[in-house]
């Protein structure tokens, strides 16, 4: 009788024998193929059964995910494992978000013509983005807070920066005012970063996912909004390439897998945008809806629409909101 080792070895070389791509995601999580392929792009310590196990949860808690093309899927696993946040888990280090995206297509005729799907975005959570930057070994302690209305805060910057806050512990707090981040180096240095709510509904805006019912940002607003500080204090921070090309991953969309030798890192981030009157907004669900109009029809004119896609060239993927 086969052990059950001899038989994993047995499919896989029926796996590589027959050529056959997983067509959908549940096949393409217990493929022996994909499984190999997250071993080799996990870090020591960590189990490409166990991430594949959690992936199988995240799509049986998310069906959406199942909808989702198999490409995009697989890549935004892969670049969860790469990083080493293990994703959709109460720990909240990263997320794998259904959501629509716009993608170019020849029709019957021979044109050029653009039409929704549903892809998997890769988002990294407010524990994971702290994981991150604590890799680099030069950060001995990072955390974020929320400024609340009767809190005592004050904050200076210029050449003689500090910050003090002082929670109100009597009562009722209030209402949210600000975020902020702060990391202490361990030679002794710091940063910090304080952004208003407005700021951060801003960024909030220019989220692709933001739309979606499974976006962090409509579930745990507060951790995604003191993420975002973390991330744009990340630039003041000693941290290596290979940190900030981390957290450079978050909100990726990636349509292909990397070839032999290719790093996923390294495949451009395919997620799609609407431009409407010169501002990039996220391309929602209603603007590519079931009934075939067209998003000008929701706008009033003179409404322009032309979807793009474009590799991330900053830490957000984002156009800076700071000019």
């Amino acid at each position: 009788m086969a052990t059950p080792a001899e038989l994993k070895n047995k499919l896989a070389k029926k796996e590589e024998k027959t050529g056959k791509k997983p067509q959908t995601i549940i096949e393409l999580l217990n493929s022996t193929g994909m499984k190999n392929q997250i071993q080799k792009a996990l870090p020591k310590g960590m189990d490409a059964e166990r991430i594949a196990r959690i992936a199988l949860t995240a799509v049986r808690i998310n069906p959406e995910l199942r909808e989702c093309t198999v490409e995009s899927f697989a890549a935004a696993l892969m670049v969860s494992a790469q990083l080493g946040l293990e994703p959709n888990t109460p720990l909240g280090l990263a997320w794998l978000i259904p959501r629509i995206n716009s993608r170019k297509f020849i029709d019957d005729n021979g044109r050029e013509n653009r039409r929704r799907v549903k892809e998997v975005e890769f988002q990294i959570g407010y524990k994971g983005t702290i994981d991150l930057i604590r890799r680099s070994g030069m950060v001995s302690a990072i955390f974020a807070e929320e400024v609340r209305e009767k809190d005592e805060f004050e904050f200076e910057l210029g050449t003689n920066p500090h910050l003090k806050h002082i929670p109100y512990l009597a009562g009722d707090r209030g209402k949210v005012l600000f975020y902020y981040a702060v990391a202490t180096f361990k030679d002794g240095g710091y940063a910090f970063k304080v952004m208003s709510v407005d700021e951060i509904n801003k960024v909030k805006t220019l989220s692709p996912s933001a739309n979606s019912k499974y976006s962090p940002w409509n579930t745990f607003f507060d951790e995604m909004a003191k993420k975002t500080c973390i991330i744009r204090m990340a630039k003041y921070l000693p941290l290596s390439v290979e940190i900030l090309r981390g957290i450079a991953q978050d909100e990726t969309v990636r349509t292909n897998l990397p070839e032999e030798g290719e790093d996923i890192l390294d495949l451009p981030d395919m997620n799609t945008y609407i431009e409407i009157e010169g501002e990039e907004v996220a391309a929602s669900e209603e603007e590519f809806d079931d009934t075939g109009k067209e998003a000008a029809e929701k706008l009033e004119e003179p409404v322009k629409i032309a979807a793009f896609e474009e590799q991330k060239g900053s830490l957000t993927g984002k156009k800076p909101l700071e000019k």
